[in-house]
């Protein structure tokens, strides 16, 4: 008896162990594909950085008792865009329009030619330009901005806005700076656009960018790129002759068709059409992961660049302390706006550790399952907003001045301790980054 109940207990410990383990794995299988599920649910997340501006998601938590909100510094990126270049317009275009020339292709072939045409047709001659959507997305940035804020924009204020050389960026501006004066003519606005200010609004000359390249990071990827790129499908769907498409380079097509798949929503023919259906559900999330991959080894805290590029931000960091100390100590100080590109929100982002994205993951294929999406980070227009606090009566002569930090008007974690989240101690957080970036 005692035999058959060891029998039977071994088996029972051998079930739960084999249960254990299927539940674990089947844990893992849905963690580690987040982002698959997110895609699936809204297919535009898979553009990466050509995602149209979402908008806040969460309420803000309220102010602390016997404080008030007196001071905003900003770094954005510009709104949407079309594509910059020719080569994702043209080389799709010119391959479908020859395919169709010698009758090769599909009757989805030259749906998708007629499709692709318009596309091209509505970009001619705005390379990377401001779309009207992008436009929009930042005057309701702006206004959002003054309607969470309202006591550091009432009345006679300052409002300084700066923006990188690029007319993107510089209308990106305007459209915020409009809004606001739509909203309180009192404001006293200063605005520039000048290689005077490059220096850390677009740190072309940074020595990091240089040590992002390493032979380590260039294998990885390409090693990566390799193991989730495979569009030979596009080969039954818009070509009639086997023979043909196998003299094309599928890959190449295939992503330049994403690029303009994903850029869609940012333009007017986000109302009549759309190219993610030529796709599988694989094909689309593959092509995110290796965009994912592409901009964390580069513009974040990769180990195979010993996190360089997110020290290329070092010098607009440098700027927002010693701006944030010139304003403090006024009683409306109001605001300081600068309008840029995701090449610098993404590594400042990863610079300031917002909601852990300054952490390491050393193996790319475990980006996903870490929580590291490049979406949640960078659309079009995103932008970090730290919003400082006083207190309601008393001097600010050392008074206690908080901050929280906005990613995309999200409240976000940073890496400081603090006793009232979202909230944290200015002279904490300055102290912590200033550290961080002393030798860099």
């Amino acid at each position: 008896m005692d035999c058959v109940i060891l029998q039977d207990n071994e088996m029972n410990m051998k079930k739960t162990f084999i249960l254990t383990i299927c539940l674990l794995a089947t844990w893992f299988t849905m963690t580690a594909q987040v982002a698959r599920q997110q895609i699936h649910e809204n297919i535009d997340l898979a553009a990466s950085n050509y995602l149209a501006y979402p908008g806040p998601k969460y309420q803000l938590t309220p102010a602390p008792e016997g404080y008030e909100p007196y001071y905003i510094s900003h770094y954005g990126r510009h709104g949407s865009r079309y594509l910059i270049g020719t080569a994702d317009y043209d080389r799709p275009y010119f391959a479908l329009l020859h395919a169709d020339s010698l009758g090769k292709l599909t009757i989805k072939g030259k749906e998708t030619l007629a499709e692709v045409r318009l596309i091209r047709e509505e970009a001619k001659g705005r390379d990377g330009e401001l779309t009207p959507l992008g436009a929009q997305q930042h005057r309701e940035i702006a206004q959002r901005m003054m309607a969470r804020f309202p006591e550091v924009f009432n009345g006679e204020t300052n409002i300084n806005a700066r923006s990188t050389i690029v007319i993107r960026c510089i209308l990106s501006m305007s459209n915020a700076l409009q809004e606001m004066v739509r909203n309180n003519q009192q404001l006293h606005i200063t605005h520039d656009a000048s290689y005077h200010d490059m220096f850390y609004m677009n740190d072309q000359n940074s020595s990091y960018n240089k040590l992002r390249d390493t032979p380590e990071a260039k294998s990885a990827l390409k090693n990566f790129n390799k193991a989730h790129t495979d569009y030979n499908h596009l080969a039954g769907v818009l070509f009639n002759d086997p023979d043909y498409s196998r003299q094309l380079d599928l890959n190449d097509f295939g992503t330049r068709l994403l690029h303009l798949s994903s850029n869609v929503q940012s333009t007017e023919l986000r109302h009549q059409l759309s190219l993610w259906d030529l796709f599988t559900e694989d094909e689309v999330y593959n092509y995110w992961l290796c965009n994912n991959a592409y901009w964390y080894m580069y513009f974040g805290p990769s180990r195979q660049t010993n996190s360089a590029g997110i020290y290329t931000q070092a010098n607009l960091l440098r700027n927002i302390i010693a701006t944030a100390d010139t304003c403090l100590q006024l009683p409306h100080p109001g605001a300081t706006l600068r309008y840029a590109h995701e090449s610098d929100v993404m590594p400042f982002v990863c610079l300031l550790d917002l909601n852990n994205y300054g952490q390491t993951i050393d193996n790319l294929e475990d980006l996903d399952a870490c929580g590291w999406h490049n979406y949640d980070i960078y659309p079009m227009g995103c932008n970090v907003q730290f919003i400082f606090y006083k207190p309601i009566s008393g001097s600010l002569k050392d008074a206690d001045i908080l901050v929280k930090v906005l990613l995309n008007e999200d409240e976000a974690s940073l890496p400081i301790a603090t006793d009232s989240a979202p909230y944290y101690h200015w002279s904490d957080v300055r102290a912590y980054y200033l550290n961080k970036i002393k030798d860099k």
